[in-house]
């Protein structure tokens, strides 16, 4: 009898001493090997896949621990700054008849939260943007009781001068908070 096994693709000859091609999932030609997957290394070679990340074996909705708070451009900070003194703005002279509280309270927490939030590049932004908004906020919604460009600079000046507490308030709580990440981000650079 021949030593020749037989195979089954056409055309291929059969090597002495080892077994004829089976179709069906591989086998390990290693006796110690169990009857497991055999990992690239025992394929001989072949790519490896590359390892998923773990938002992805965590699955797709769960947390993958603390996450850092969203950052906001120079741009995305000066448009939050204006849109929430605006909205303050506007409900304090539709609530009350002029600029008071509510714009106050509006421009402070705005001016905190940019802060807090604004790019570690974008930091010089935080402290300017705000008596920007603040001051455009008056020009819109003050109307001098002439009207016209005089009448609206007069009310300006004059809603700056009886605002001044909230707007010196906003502007130096945004400059101290830029100011301690600076530093912090500078030790830290320091350090690593």
């Amino acid at each position: 009898m021949s030593d020749a096994r037989t195979t089954d693709r056409p055309g291929a000859a059969a090597v002495p001493g080892r077994a004829a091609a089976v179709p069906g999932p591989a086998r390990s030609h290693d006796p110690d090997a169990g009857p497991g997957p055999r990992t690239p290394e025992q394929r001989g070679g072949g790519a490896r896949r590359p390892a998923a990340r773990p938002a992805q074996r965590a699955g797709a909705g769960a947390s993958t621990g603390p996450r850092t708070p969203h950052r906001l451009t120079a741009v995305g900070g000066a448009v939050v700054t204006l849109g929430a003194t605006f909205l303050g703005g506007t409900l304090d002279f539709w609530l009350f008849g002029g600029s008071g509280i509510v714009m106050g309270l509006a421009y402070v927490a705005a001016c905190f939260q940019v802060a807090v939030r604004l790019r570690p590049a974008d930091l010089a932004v935080a402290p300017i943007s705000g008596p920007i908004a603040f001051a455009i906020t008056l020009l819109v919604l003050g109307g001098g009781p002439g009207g016209g460009l005089v009448g609206r600079i007069v009310s300006l000046a004059t809603g700056l001068a009886l605002q001044a507490g909230w707007l010196f308030t906003g502007t130096a709580l945004s400059a101290v908070i830029a100011l301690a990440r600076h530093i912090a981000l500078t030790r830290a650079r320091r350090r690593g």
